[in-house]
């Protein structure tokens, strides 16, 4: 049975340089859809989806150091999160001062893959602690993010077999209509209606207006 899985290696120190060059580009193009966005709400009352913003950003990833599908990826994370909080401005992406916002580098499927022992992704090769055997999994839709030391990681969903549990030795009982009740491991227990063979007794308790024996 396939399952899909998050693994999170740690990038070496050495690549921190680059990556929070792309982190400002990041920021820029949030920054910037987070403007296109406002105006045509303000404007022209139009929610723009991902894809409208797509036209926007085409052909400008080449300039800002980054990979035409993290354009897309942004534009994706931004309208879900404006869609999560209900609001036509988010919040701004800023790339220095005391509140500076931590690096994200969204990467979409096929954008990163295992190569010669490192990481590759947009013409780069980045180095990482690999605890988990990356070169056995292929890599989905991930992102490089930052944590507040300034450690940089490397996050990527995968596909994982995985082997159904056999249970513990209990079986879970589940109460029904047709059936009195149904057992986790298939047993069925038939509903005899029982209180069919009561009703005569019930009949002649009720004749004889014995309350507690009606109740009984």
């Amino acid at each position: 049975m396939k399952q899909t899985k998050t693994l999170k290696v740690r990038v070496k120190d050495k690549h921190a340089a680059e990556l929070n060059r792309m982190a400002r580009s990041v920021n820029f193009v949030w920054n910037y859809l987070n403007e296109l966005s406002s105006r045509a709400i303000r404007e022209k009352g139009l929610f723009l989806s991902a894809y409208d913003m797509h036209p926007y950003t085409k052909g400008a990833g080449k300039d800002l150091g980054l990979h035409s599908q993290t354009l897309q990826c942004i534009a994706a994370e931004y309208v879900a999160r404006r869609k999560q909080f209900k609001k036509p401005r988010l919040n701004w992406r800023k790339s220095g001062g005391v509140r500076r916002s931590l690096g994200w580098i969204p990467v979409n499927t096929g954008a990163a893959k295992w190569k010669n022992g490192q990481v590759f992704h947009n013409g780069t090769y980045f180095k990482v602690w690999d605890s988990y055997g990356l070169s056995t999994y292929k890599f989905r839709a991930g992102s490089f993010n930052e944590d507040s030391r300034g450690r940089w990681y490397f996050n990527v969903a995968v596909e994982v077999d995985v082997q159904p549990t056999l249970g513990q030795g209990a079986v879970g009982i589940d109460l029904g209509l047709k059936d009195v009740a149904t057992c986790s491991d298939g047993g069925r227990l038939e509903n005899s209606r029982f209180y069919r063979r009561m009703e005569d007794q019930l009949a002649t308790a009720q004749r004889a207006r014995n309350k507690r024996r009606v109740k009984a």
